[in-house]
């Protein structure tokens, strides 16, 4: 099956739409369609788990820690963390390989930063 992305609410909106811009198939859900804001990360990580989406987000402090947590009595669905500091373009052709490149079986369980 292929890879869909759940956006967290600290994720750029311009990734997401230049993604879906560049690649229209490409499954890519806004946090505020998921009512994201204002949840914490070991719920975010539940609702993208029960939804079976990649959970895109530039929180390199505390997602990791939560998402090792998460892990040890949930499955998840993967995370994929992106830098503040890479470029949009950088990001959607990351995002773009992963959805052509992946299924979305190859990222339970898995943490990812980019760039790859």
């Amino acid at each position: 099956m292929k890879v869909r992305f759940q956006a967290d609410a600290d994720l750029n909106q311009v990734i997401i739409k230049a993604t879906i811009r560049h690649e229209p198939r490409i499954d890519f859900r806004t946090a505020l369609t998921a009512n994201l804001p204002g949840l914490r990360d070991k719920d975010v990580l539940a609702l993208a788990a029960r939804d079976g989406r990649v959970l895109v987000t530039h929180d390199r402090k505390t997602m990791p820690k939560h998402f090792a947590d998460f892990i040890t009595a949930e499955t998840s669905t993967g995370v994929l963390i992106i830098p503040q500091r890479l470029s949009v373009a950088h990001a959607v052709e990351e995002i773009t390989l992963i959805w052509t490149a992946s299924e979305a079986e190859e990222w339970i369980n898995r943490i990812y930063s980019l760039p790859l």
